[in-house]
């Protein structure tokens, strides 16, 4: 059953890795939930790279977020407290062999488009990195 009608989710957690698995399975349940099962294997890799980032790289807390958009599309965000730009990703296959920093490469190989914002309002200040995948 196509989803016809927007909505979002958001999640907050602490800055503890354990945050990474309570946000990947709250994502699987909330696209289960909705009927986009189909989604779930790349938006859980997408939001795992996005949350791990914001809770490696940062000393704050954390947020998923998680807004379908009908037709269909599907967008995938993590705020953090650093209002410091993420690193750019380097090229795919230069990183594939490294233990670390590949998550922007994944994201920006698995994702349709993604980006970056600052943010600074209502008393938060800080980053939100997001990513998009298309349903069709």
């Amino acid at each position: 059953m196509p989803e016809t009608d927007p909505w979002e989710y958001s999640l907050y957690i602490p800055n503890d890795l354990r945050a990474v698995t309570v946000s990947r399975r709250t994502l699987r349940l909330v696209l289960t939930m909705h009927g986009l099962i189909r989604l779930v294997d790349v938006a859980e890799l997408l939001a795992t790279e996005l949350i791990t980032n914001a809770v490696r790289h940062t000393k704050g807390p954390a947020a998923l977020r998680i807004r379908w958009s009908p037709p269909g599309t599907l967008r995938i965000g993590a705020w953090d407290a650093d209002p410091e730009p993420p690193e750019p990703p380097a090229a795919f296959g230069w990183v594939e062999e490294l233990e670390e920093g590949r998550g922007l490469a994944l994201v920006r190989a698995c994702a349709d488009v993604w980006g970056w914002h600052p943010l600074a309002r209502h008393g938060n200040r800080g980053k939100y990195v997001w990513c998009e995948l298309a349903s069709a």
